[in-house]
């Protein structure tokens, strides 16, 4: 077991893919230095840091780990390499992720050599239940297939809202599904969780905003599936993606986890919103995520039917009030002591109340939030041009979306639970982005979150002519990575191996 001191270094190092540059003489470094050994003791003060976190590199060459060590072996198998950065200036040793490798399949790994590949944030090894889990940004995948490389520009702001809102968004899912009785699930990675997930979402988010992440004063991340039971997530998310002034090690950012079943996320796209548009705060831009491995147990245990639905992802939004691209127009939001849905402490996966997850539970918290929204800001469903509910099968959506009085087109394009499962706390979150895909300037939107013990948030969005602006900067959408066809499938054993991860 490596000392605390030791894995705050290399994760420091490593979260973020760092390296050197000598000022003086232009020789770059992987390591984090002091000096160039070119330059001697002249190039003390003169080492610049190089971020290569959202840059591409390209894989030198690569061989084939079929015994891996201890640390690595529930990996099974995997390729390693060295991958270059600037040209050959910078090479860095290279895991390539997302390579389900079967025993004894017939793959010429050196084809592999010479592609573009792109850094991801994911588990670095296995270790024991009670040690600190290791992550690292030395994972690649190929630039050229689920994953495209996009370029991360800060653009100065150009116009100012009175009114609040989304200024960018990400989704992100895992390459991996499971394909069982006419749906589709997202599967996580073996070196995946619900941390990875929130850093690659909050990722997108910035590509997507064009906001400068040092301004991001507030980060809120909602899970049910954190890795720790004490320890938040949101401050690796917060040091990984550099939200905040970083002086040191230390980010000027308030990081906070969020409970609240799957609406965990969508509670606090009020909270953002309000502070953003308080002076006082000193916020200029709030983060939200929702991420989870979403939990079940096996089929055939108690509590294994939810195993039919679970999926994996998350999503990440920036709000602010500038370059809107859809204003926070008002919410209402209510809660009751329901327990339809819960996992006592020590507990693996969680257990539900069969047909009381409906009535009282779901229907009767959408269907409250949904219909005082339209009440208070005196509209109908004709008024609205998307719905969005909270999809926790592929059933309860549609039902209350046609007893609210909406119409196909008003509420299917949100309807993402076929395609990736049920993300939880990212669940609808991913609907909202899928709308926001598509959506035209001047369109509202109504999102109604549902969380179980229970409540519902709903929020009614109205877009700006800047959605289409910044739509140019985004290639990975919702629909990108749902009909992708570099998706890999897999059988349920793996599933259930890769869903316990590393």
């Amino acid at each position: 077991m490596s000392s605390e001191p030791i894995e705050r270094r290399v994760s420091y190092l490593g979260d973020r893919l760092k390296a050197s540059r000598c000022q003086s003489c232009g020789k770059e470094y992987f390591e984090v230095r002091d000096y160039c050994t070119n330059c001697g003791r002249k190039s003390f003060g003169k080492m610049a840091s190089i971020d290569l976190f959202y840059d591409k590199g390209k894989l030198e060459l690569c061989t084939y780990i079929n015994e891996p060590t201890n640390k690595f072996m529930k990996l099974c198998s995997f390729i390693y390499g060295i991958v270059s950065f600037h040209n050959g200036k910078i090479r860095v040793p290279a895991r390539l992720t997302d390579q389900l490798i079967c025993d004894g399949a017939d793959v010429d790994f050196s084809s592999l050599e010479g592609r573009e590949v792109v850094p991801r944030f994911r588990r670095r090894y296995s270790v024991g239940k009670s040690e600190v889990i290791p992550t690292i940004s030395l994972a690649f995948t190929l630039a050229d297939e689920y994953y495209p490389h996009q370029d991360y520009n800060i653009v100065t702001p150009t116009k100012d809202y009175e009114i609040p809102g989304v200024v960018g968004y990400g989704v992100y899912t895992s390459k991996f599904r499971i394909k069982e009785a006419g749906m589709e699930r997202a599967v996580p990675f073996i070196d995946e969780d619900a941390v990875t997930a929130a850093v690659e979402a909050g990722k997108l988010a910035l590509i997507h905003s064009g906001v400068d992440s040092t301004l991001v004063g507030k980060v809120y991340v909602g899970s049910e599936s954190n890795p720790y039971a004490v320890k938040p997530i949101s401050s690796k998310v917060a040091q990984v993606l550099k939200l905040g002034e970083e002086e040191g090690d230390i980010q000027g950012v308030d990081a906070v986890d969020t409970e609240f079943a799957c609406k965990a996320a969508a509670s606090m796209f009020k909270d953002a919103s309000a502070l953003v548009n308080y002076p006082r705060s000193g916020i200029k831009y709030a983060m939200v995520i929702g991420a989870d491995n979403s939990q079940a147990a096996p089929r055939g245990c108690p509590g294994g039917e939810l195993d039919t639905f679970v999926g994996y992802g998350g999503a990440a939004y920036i709000f602010g009030k500038q370059d809107v691209i859809a204003e926070v127009e008002s919410w209402y939001s209510c809660t009751s002591d329901t327990p339809d849905f819960w996992r006592r402490d020590g507990e693996a996966f969680p257990m539900h109340g069969g047909r009381f997850t409906g009535d009282p539970a779901y229907f009767k918290h959408v269907r409250k939030s949904t219909s005082k929204l339209m009440e208070r800001s005196n509209l109908k469903p004709n008024d609205i041009n998307y719905f969005v509910a909270h999809q926790p099968n592929p059933t309860f959506p549609v039902r209350i979306a046609k007893e609210l009085g909406f119409k196909d087109e008003q509420y299917l394009p949100s309807l993402q639970i076929n395609k990736i499962g049920n993300t939880y706390s990212g669940c609808s979150l991913t609907g909202l982005a899928a709308i926001l895909d598509i959506a035209k300037p001047d369109q509202r939107i109504l999102v109604a979150s549902y969380g179980s013990g229970a409540g519902s948030d709903a929020y009614l969005l109205r877009t700006t002519s800047q959605l289409l602006d910044k739509r140019k900067r985004q290639k990975i959408t919702v629909k990108f990575q749902t009909e992708n066809p570099f998706s890999e499938y897999v059988d349920y054993n793996t599933y259930r191996r890769l869903k316990l991860g590393m």
